[in-house]
């Protein structure tokens, strides 16, 4: 199994990071840059990848945090395993994008487009995922914990054993949803959820 883009295989029909320009400079360039910003070492730059098309493209295990892709359309790209920690992916489109095993801590998503995202196992934790759609996707053992979620549509999607305590699911659209093995806060009855998307 490939872990890293590194090792020169990949799944079929994805772009090499390599091979992809945004404003004239090369992903990969600009991905070194970010990684040396963070690191503290010269000649760093937080990777500024606002509206930048990164679809279908193999970002797998890649560091992105605190990165910017506001706008960024990453639709069906593969982001296994990637550090996304404070990265500000609002109104990005993450449509079919493989996002498992994602940390996202604190990443910011308002309005992003995750319908049928493969997003289990991602980290949310006090992500800001307001008017997010989730509509039809995989987010089976995802961490939501103090995530905003105002306003975010779940319709549809899978949420086996998702984690929602300390959530507030006010404004939440979670119809067709199946809640009877996610971790619900405290006093958060599925009728609740019922109702309240009805």
């Amino acid at each position: 199994m490939r872990l890293y883009i590194r090792s020169g295989k990949q799944p079929m029909g994805l772009r090499k990071a390599k091979n992809i320009k945004h404003k004239g400079k090369y992903l990969t360039d600009i991905l070194e840059a970010h990684t040396r910003f963070f690191s503290g070492k010269e000649g760093g730059a937080r990777a500024d990848l606002a509206g930048a098309d990164l679809s279908r493209t193999d970002l797998q295990g890649f560091n992105l945090s605190g990165a910017i892709l506001r706008g960024a359309n990453l639709e069906g790209s593969n982001l296994r395993k990637a550090k996304l920690p404070g990265a500000d992916l609002t109104g990005a489109n993450l449509r079919k994008a493989d996002l498992r095993n994602t940390d996202m801590t604190e990443a910011i998503l308002p309005g992003a487009d995750l319908t049928e995202a493969e997003a289990s196992g991602v980290e949310f934790f006090r992500c800001d995922l307001s008017n997010a759609i989730f509509h039809r996707a995989r987010l089976r053992n995802v961490n939501l914990r103090l995530a905003n979620v105002t306003g975010a549509k779940f319709t549809g999607a899978d949420m086996g054993v998702a984690i929602l305590r300390e959530t507030d699911l006010t404004g939440a659209d979670l119809s067709g949803v199946d809640l009877s093995t996610a971790l619900m806060p405290k006093g958060y009855a599925a009728a609740q959820a019922k109702e309240k998307s009805a």
